[in-house]
């Protein structure tokens, strides 16, 4: 973990804002020296490294964006199930409910295929598509996540707030939404790393992500150790840098209750 390398007299603030920086840097720098990096790798990856680094590219782009889609989603299903209007907890219920019971792969296949058919004139390009079914996937599992953390903050903070005359939307962002999401980071955190290698799925309907790439080159080329190989250590690098970036988030807010 970077925040191991800092100077120990660093502030916990201090120490998180530098592994940000530095894993995005990181991150940045990886995205950009990729397909160099790979061009001096036997065949079939040398003469493809390109088509590789366009590839993790779009697979990084998908998680950012589908993730924050999902992220949206999901505090407004957890506010939703936690709300006191029964209706609107059966909707987000039954959406968390139906996502969270069928198959990725069949909801990015039903968005693309049967959705235009639903909503004729609707017909999303393969990467909006992948980014609707995935931002709504990920949405039901964040919507847990936070509806847990709203649920752990303990009544009495909730009751004794509103007994000094705070109103109810300043009793939510000020006592409850602060708690609630330091609780609830780390498995939005495990949400989103999911995420990264569950787009991989998005090849289905045609997204030139990471292994759609590395499919089209293990079935020209009939080498598919190299190729595959190759897509597996690329996921492995994403994966460990975005881990980097959430885990200067938790750090920054003390998840672990450490506080040194």
């Amino acid at each position: 973990m970077l925040t191991a390398l800092w100077p120990q007299r660093w502030s916990r603030q201090q120490c998180s804002n530098a592994t940000l920086v530095s894993a995005v840097v990181l991150t940045l720098l990886a995205l950009a020296l990729l397909g160099q990096l790979l061009s001096f790798l036997p065949e079939p990856i040398g003469s493809n490294a390109q088509a590789f680094a366009g590839g993790a590219r779009t697979t990084l782009c998908l998680t950012l964006v589908s993730g924050s889609l999902g992220l949206a989603l999901g505090t407004g299903a957890a506010l939703a199930r936690t709300a006191r209007w029964a209706g609107v907890r059966w909707v987000a219920g039954g959406y968390i409910w139906i996502i969270r019971g069928t198959p990725l792969l069949v909801q990015i296949l039903f968005v693309y295929f049967a959705l235009p058919v639903l909503v004729p004139g609707l017909n999303l390009p393969d990467f909006a598509a992948a980014v609707l079914a995935l931002g709504l996937n990920v949405g039901a599992y964040n919507a847990e996540a936070i509806r847990a953390g709203l649920l752990a903050v303990a009544r009495g903070q909730t009751e004794a707030a509103r007994a000094l005359g705070l109103s109810r939307w300043h009793v939510f962002l000020d006592v409850v939404f602060p708690q609630a999401f330091r609780i609830s980071l780390p498995p939005l955190v495990n949400n989103f790393v999911a995420l990264l290698k569950d787009s991989s799925l998005a090849y289905a309907i045609g997204v030139v992500e990471l292994t759609n790439v590395g499919n089209r080159i293990q079935s020209a080329t009939f080498q598919p150790i190299a190729t595959l190989s190759t897509v597996a250590v690329t996921y492995l690098l994403l994966t460990t840098l975005v881990t980097q970036i959430s885990d200067s988030v938790e750090y920054r807010f003390d998840v672990e209750g450490r506080n040194p």
